[in-house]
């Protein structure tokens, strides 16, 4: 069951006329959204799009050239801490020689400080996390000696463990199997029961429609942003992917599979 939000909570994201740009150049420009409490949202469009840089943008990690950004009406910053990140794994150093707990427990500094250690309390909702994810038994490996699909899970319980609103994850699927995807969708399907709010980078549009409730169309600007049943159309994909021909012909596929 989804819990329902008090009648007067402004909405979790909401985004006016973001532009952001490298060396002068635009690479996401007139961006507006607004997101709706308690749904499971698809970022999808061709590689550069923007797709990435949208959710660095509203997590203050990349500058913005114009526009704003309110997370639960207040300006990004001011909310940050309820918000939940699960950057792309191949962001990260996985040779860096910390243990999957101490990872995990990254997710608990938002609430701590950088300055205050960890309580029992914290070491608790990270291990807790961990079991969500079926990673438990390996809390105290070092996080390079995992597999891809183990590292993103981690990676999940990490973001688990931030106990956020909103969530921003960043292709949380890429280089997993089967196994892995499944139990990863079941949780985010969770969290959104729960109330939360989450917006997911995915590349691939066969499952694209399967997963999510609603779906921004991105190519460096909106396209479409509406539930997925609406926005998933082959005019629409084919307006956001251009003239790619495999592209396109993986759009007609799911298109087609999804009628």
């Amino acid at each position: 069951m989804t819990t329902r939000p008090p009648a007067n909570e402004p909405p979790p994201l909401e985004i006016h006329d973001l532009t952001v740009s490298y060396d002068r150049r635009p690479v996401l420009y007139g961006v507006d959204l607004e997101i709706p409490r308690g749904q499971l949202v698809g970022i999808i469009g061709p590689n550069g799009a923007g797709k990435s840089t949208l959710i660095k943008a509203v997590m203050g990690i990349l500058p913005v050239s114009g526009g704003w950004v309110r997370i639960f009406g207040r300006p990004a910053a001011r909310e940050l801490r309820r918000v939940g990140y699960m950057p792309q794994r191949e962001s990260v150093d996985w040779d860096f020689p910390v243990s999957v707990l101490d990872v995990v427990l990254m997710g608990r500094y938002g609430r701590l400080g950088w300055l205050r250690r960890p309580s029992r309390a914290d070491r608790d909702a990270a291990r807790s996390a961990l079991d969500r994810v079926r990673m438990l038994p390996y809390a105290e490996r070092q996080i390079g000696n995992l597999s891809g699909g183990q590292q993103q899970r981690v990676f999940l319980a990490r973001a688990l463990a931030q106990e956020s609103d909103l969530y921003f994850m960043d292709e949380p699927f890429a280089g997993v199997d089967a196994v892995t995807e499944a139990a990863i969708i079941e949780i985010l399907h969770e969290l959104r029961s729960a109330g939360k709010t989450l917006l997911v980078v995915h590349h691939d549009l066969p499952t694209a429609r399967k997963y999510f409730d609603m779906l921004v169309l991105l190519n460096m600007r909106v396209i479409a942003v509406g539930p997925t049943e609406q926005v998933f159309t082959y005019p629409l994909l084919q307006k956001t992917y251009g003239g790619r021909l495999t592209i396109l012909s993986e759009v007609a596929d799911a298109v087609g599979t999804s009628s």
